[in-house]
């Protein structure tokens, strides 16, 4: 069965039974009037709603405008991180400089951020460090949302003599399918 079209006609059932990227999502919800804002599971749930009919039509508020989080122009690791912390350029730009062109703002690390306010920066660069120690002693979970990356990690468990491009030919061809999209050995069958 091929994935029909993201439009007013679709039913929720069949919608629910295909992946769909984000930006599909996003750009129907804007064609369709409903607030396009929030995860990939809420956009779904929005859209399902509006395509049984039970969601009224409304346009989004419009969002407000994010607080800089350091109020004056230095970040120095004696800085104290503020509540509301937001990752900005500016602090990605400080990060970089202390531990190297290979840092990024990644889940675990952002959540800790968010966490300690009070703490300094020089706390937060240790925190970064076990992070990444953690990370490597410790299978990371993936968030629901991120379908693709689940079953690139489970494909490669399965198949360690396969090869990114096996593995994404997979992907593709099992996101074209009505139904889940976890990995399973029958999806070699494309290969």
């Amino acid at each position: 069965m091929e994935r029909p079209p993201l439009d007013r006609k679709l039913d929720s059932a069949k919608f629910r039974e295909f992946y769909w990227l984000k930006e599909e999502l996003v750009l129907f919800c804007r064609n369709n009037g409903i607030p396009s804002t929030g995860s990939k599971l809420e956009l779904t749930e929005r859209i399902s709603l509006f395509l049984d009919g039970r969601m009224p039509v409304t346009k989004a508020s419009p969002k407000r405008p994010r607080k800089m989080s350091v109020t004056d122009d230095t970040i120095t690791t004696e800085s104290l991180i503020e509540p509301g912390f937001v990752c900005s350029e500016k602090h990605r730009a400080f990060f970089r400089e202390l531990i190297g062109k290979s840092f990024t703002f990644n889940v675990a690390f952002q959540k800790w951020l968010k966490s300690n306010a009070g703490k300094t920066y020089a706390d937060a660069i240790a925190a970064y460090y076990e992070i990444k120690a953690k990370n490597k002693t410790e299978k990371t979970t993936i968030g629901s949302q991120f379908e693709y990356n689940t079953y690139i990690r489970d494909f490669f468990a399965a198949n360690k003599n396969k090869t990114l491009d096996d593995a994404i030919r997979c992907w593709k061809h099992k996101k074209s399918l009505p139904g889940h999209n976890r990995y399973e050995e029958k999806d070699l069958e494309v290969l």
